[in-house]
């Protein structure tokens, strides 16, 4: 499952970021790593971009880029 899957105020886990090199550190740098925790926030009329809560701040990603980040759920188990 994808980070742009999650429904709004669904929290998941981070398990890795299937990007290219220069994306993936540039979220990285954000504090997507592994077992940071997610959450949906809003999202836009059109459903781009999101905006999400990762580690206690927010960011907007486009959604391609949400597509990009691997999450886990506690329904997945």
């Amino acid at each position: 499952m994808n980070a742009a899957q999650l429904e709004l105020g669904q929290k998941a886990t981070v398990i890795g970021i299937r990007a290219d090199e220069s994306n993936r550190l540039r979220m990285i740098q954000m504090g997507v790593t592994a077992h940071a925790p997610i959450r949906i926030v809003k999202r836009a009329p059109l459903g781009d971009p999101l905006e999400l809560e990762i580690r206690g701040y927010r960011v907007c990603l486009r959604k391609a880029q949400a597509e990009s980040i691997l999450v886990h759920t506690e329904a997945e188990q």
